[in-house]
């Protein structure tokens, strides 16, 4: 009898501690909450430049980019969902040696819709671990880097 006593206080006090969790994290956005993926801040680099303008790559604000690649950026910021999830927030390789080279996993991509497509189209995002922030509309055969603050 003692010992069911103290196996159902055991169980009630399981249950308080993980009710109590549960509401401390939905109070406060606690670890549960997706991180968005590595590089997506759009932080600038030291000395106010956009990250990944040391590339040479051509600076674009993303407002100056199609409506959708915002879209994309808001999805990527919130850590999805993505509308192609075996696809998007995925190692983007770099085959093409467009970008930066850098190790394997640095880069990750993400589709940008691209209206009238019957397919994902030729649109990515793709951001890096130093937060760059990448836009093609050609299907990797070109780039520039995006500033998400403008």
């Amino acid at each position: 009898m003692v010992n069911r006593r103290r196996i159902t206080a055991a169980l009630v006090g399981l249950l308080v501690l993980v009710l109590g969790g549960w509401l401390v994290k939905e109070s406060t956005g606690g670890p549960d909450t997706p991180p968005a993926p590595a590089g997506v801040t759009g932080a600038a680099e030291p000395g106010g430049k956009v990250a990944g303008s040391a590339s040479g790559l051509p600076v674009k604000p993303l407002s100056a980019l199609p409506a959708q690649a915002g879209d994309t950026w808001q999805l990527i910021r919130r850590g999805g969902p993505y509308p192609y999830p075996r696809n998007d927030d995925v190692v983007f390789q770099n085959r093409e040696k467009v970008l930066p080279s850098k190790k394997s996993g640095y880069y990750h991509e993400y589709t940008v819709k691209t209206p009238g497509s019957a397919d994902r189209g030729p649109r990515r995002l793709v951001t890096g671990q130093a937060k760059e922030l990448y836009y093609t509309d050609d299907h990797y055969a070109s780039f520039v880097v995006v500033d998400p603050n403008r």
